[in-house]
C-alpha cells in the first residue's frame, strides 16, 4: 500500500488529459493555500525547453503560488510558440484557480522537438482543478511519469523548537539521468517559512548530495527542474542556524531516498551500484574518478552481464584526468578484492566477485592510495530492455 503524501498549505492533483496516447495521466497541479517562499535548480544542458526558461526568469520574485505540469512532452525545441504555450499553461491555471498568472511556475518532461497540444491541456485543467487535495501528491507523482513504471514520492517529519514541520516531494525520471543539477523532475514541499536565498542554499547542498550523485545514462536532459516551496503555515521560520541544520538534514535524506529510487526504476535497469572511490588526493579527484566509472558502457555492460572485470574499471579511472598511479589501485566488489596494487587477485576472488554480482545492488570500491579524500556516485546496468526502450521511444 503506497503512503499518503500531504504537506500542510499545499493541494496537489493529476488527471489524463489525452497527451499520452495510452491514456494515462499525464497532467499535473501543486496549489500553494496562499503564496509561498520559492527556489530552483535546473539543467545546465545549455539546451533548455521553455518551461525551465520560464521557471528561471519568474523565480526572481521569490514566491509562487502555483506549479503545473506536464508529462508526454517536453515543450523543447519548439521555438517562440513553446515559449507562447508556456505561458499559456501558466496562465490557464491560474485562472482556473484564481492566481497572478506570473505566480505560477511550469514543468514539462517527454519527446523533445514536437510542438505542446495546448488544448489538450486547457481541456483538462478545470477537471484537474477539481481535483485539487491535500493528499493528492500521489496523484501528481504518476501525472508525471513517463518511462518510469513506478511513482516516486517521499515524506519526513522533524522538529524545531518543539514545533513540528513536514517536507514532501515528489519526483520522476528513469532516463536522460547524469548528476548536471537537477537530473529530473521533482517538487518538495515544506510547511516552515524561509527566505528564498535561504532555501536556494539548502536545496542546492540536498541535491549536490543527493541527484547530483546519480547517474542511469550520462545523458542530461533539456527539461530538469527541482524546486522547493515553504508555505510558511507551521509557523517555524528558518532564521536560526540550528533550524537550518535541521531543515537540512530531513531534506538531505528525503532527497536521496528520492534519487535511489529514480536509479532503482532507471530504464532497464537489473543492479543499482555505488561507486565509491577512496584514497584521493582531493574530493574533486575523486568525483572525477567515481563519474568518469559510472559512466564507463564498457563497465555498465559488465555490469549486466555479472562479469567481474575489473579491468574496465581500472581502465576507466586511469582515463579519468587526474594524476594516479596504476601499481597504487585497489578494487573491491562489496567486501572482495578483486585486484591489488594494480594487478589481479585471481580465480578464487573472480569466483566470489561474480556472486556478489548477481545481487540487485552492491558497491565497487576504487582505493588510489593517493590520499584522504573520497567521494561516491550511484549508478547501473546497461540492458538490453535500455537501448529497447530508446531504440523506439517516440514510436
Amino acid at each position: 500500500m503506497e503512503q499518503t503524501i500531504q504537506c500542510p498549505g499545499f493541494r496537489a492533483a493529476g488527471v489524463a488529459c489525452g497527451l499520452k496516447p495510452n491514456g494515462d495521466k499525464d497532467l499535473g497541479l501543486i496549489v500553494a493555500d496562499r503564496p509561498a517562499s520559492v527556489a530552483g535548480v535546473f539543467t545546465r544542458n545549455r539546451v533548455k525547453a521553455a518551461p525551465v526558461q520560464l521557471c528561471q526568469e519568474r523565480l526572481a520574485a521569490g514566491t509562487c503560488s502555483a506549479v503545473i505540469i506536464n508529462s508526454g512532452n517536453a515543450n523543447c525545441a519548439t521555438g517562440a510558440q513553446g515559449r507562447t504555450d508556456a505561458e499559456a499553461m501558466a496562465r490557464i491555471a491560474a485562472e482556473a484557480v484564481g492566481v497572478d498568472p506570473q505566480s505560477v511556475l511550469v514543468a514539462s518532461t517527454g519527446v523533445i522537438g514536437q510542438p505542446l497540444p495546448i488544448e489538450r491541456i486547457r481541456d483538462g485543467v478545470p477537471t484537474l482543478v477539481a481535483g485539487l487535495r491535500h493528499d493528492g501528491f500521489g496523484d501528481l507523482a504518476r501525472a508525471m511519469m513517463t518511462t518510469d513504471t513506478v511513482p516516486k514520492a517521499e515524506v519526513r517529519w522533524g522538529e524545531v523548537d518543539g514545533k513540528r514541520f513536514t517536507v514532501a516531494a515528489v519526483a520522476k525520471g528513469a532516463g536522460m539521468i547524469r548528476p548536471d543539477m537537477a537530473t529530473m523532475l521533482a517538487f518538495v514541499c515544506t510547511d516552515v517559512a524561509a527566505d528564498p536565498r535561504v532555501l536556494r542554499t539548502l536545496l542546492q547542498a540536498a541535491c549536490d548530495r543527493s541527484f547530483n550523485r546519480i547517474s542511469i545514462d550520462g545523458d542530461t536532459s533539456t527539461n530538469d527542474t527541482v524546486l522547493l516551496m515553504a508555505s510558511g503555515v507551521s509557523g517555524i521560520r528558518l532564521e536560526a542556524e540550528a533550524a537550518q541544520h535541521r531543515f537540512q538534514s530531513l531534506l538531505d535524506e528525503m532527497l536521496l531516498a528520492l534519487a535511489k529510487q529514480l536509479v532503482k526504476d532507471g530504464e532497464g535497469v537489473t543492479k543499482v551500484v555505488e561507486i565509491r572511490v577512496h584514497g584521493a588526493a582531493d574530493r574533486s579527484a575523486a568525483l572525477k574518478v567515481a563519474d568518469t566509472i559510472a559512466h564507463s558502457p564498457l563497465v555498465k555492460t559488465a555490469f549486466f552481464g555479472e562479469d567481474a572485470n575489473w579491468g574496465r574499471i581500472l581502465a576507466a579511472a586511469g582515463r579519468s584526468g587526474i594524476e594516479l598511479d596504476p601499481d597504487r589501485v585497489d578494487i573491491y566488489f562489496d567486501d572482495v578484492q578483486m585486484a591489488a596494487a594494480g594487478q589481479g587477485c585471481g580465480d578464487a576472488a573472480e569466483a566470489r566477485a561474480a556472486a556478489i554480482m548477481k545481487l540487485p545492488a552492491y558497491a565497487v570500491t576504487v582505493d588510489l592510495h593517493a590520499g584522504d579524500a573520497a567521494a561516491s556516485l550511484l549508478t547501473c546496468d546497461f540492458s538490453v530492455d535500455y537501448v529497447k526502450i530508446n531504440a523506439d521511444y517516440r514510436s
